[in-house]
């Protein structure tokens, strides 16, 4: 077994591989990737950022491309930029996305469960509109113990995750278009 370096996070490719990046390799690849559009000092910041979110606040060691995309589309849009990812979460086919439910709580910040939950339905309608059939928010537990500020997982957390779970079936079953979605929380 390869150990994985502290300073590298794995990153799942659209075909099942993964592939060891560091928070400067993976600026290096996006800065290419933008075709002069965006300030490299920026999107090198702002990489590094997003990397460190996911290496030491998450305590990830794997985070796929997606993701990765969205979170750093949602930094850029913060500090002004207008930026468009190809897609985070889509397979090719376009029948899956995934929403990241740790970094919609994260964003909320000290408001918690109040800037949480219209967040959670843009993020929702924004899945949706790319006409998926199954729509998938992992880190539900993690999203949990952040709102309610818990170390260990008590009934309150398991009220709120309830509450989260049952939210979300709202908004699927609010959005008459999409009959044929399905719906994975975990």
């Amino acid at each position: 077994m390869i150990w994985l370096a502290d300073d590298c996070l794995l990153f799942e490719l659209a075909n099942g591989e993964s592939v060891p990046f560091s928070a400067e390799m993976i600026s290096i690849e996006l800065i290419g990737d933008t075709g002069g559009r965006l300030d490299p000092e920026v999107v090198s910041h702002a990489s590094a950022s997003v990397f460190h979110y996911f290496k030491h606040e998450l305590h990830r060691d794997k985070v796929s491309v997606g993701e990765f995309t969205l979170a750093l589309e949602r930094v850029l849009r913060g500090l002004g930029f207008r930026v468009h990812s190809a897609g985070e979460g889509i397979e090719e086919n376009n029948q899956k996305v995934h929403g990241d439910l740790r970094l919609i709580a994260h964003e909320s910040g000290d408001a918690g469960e109040l800037v949480f939950y219209p967040r959670l339905r843009d993020a929702f309608r924004g899945q949706l509109a790319r006409s998926p059939r199954i729509v998938r928010f992992h880190g539900l537990r993690g999203c949990v113990k952040q709102l309610t500020r818990s170390r260990r997982w008590s009934t309150r957390c398991e009220s709120l995750r309830e509450q989260i779970v049952e939210y979300l079936r709202g908004c699927l079953s609010a959005e008459s278009s999409q009959a044929g979605c399905s719906l994975v929380v975990e």
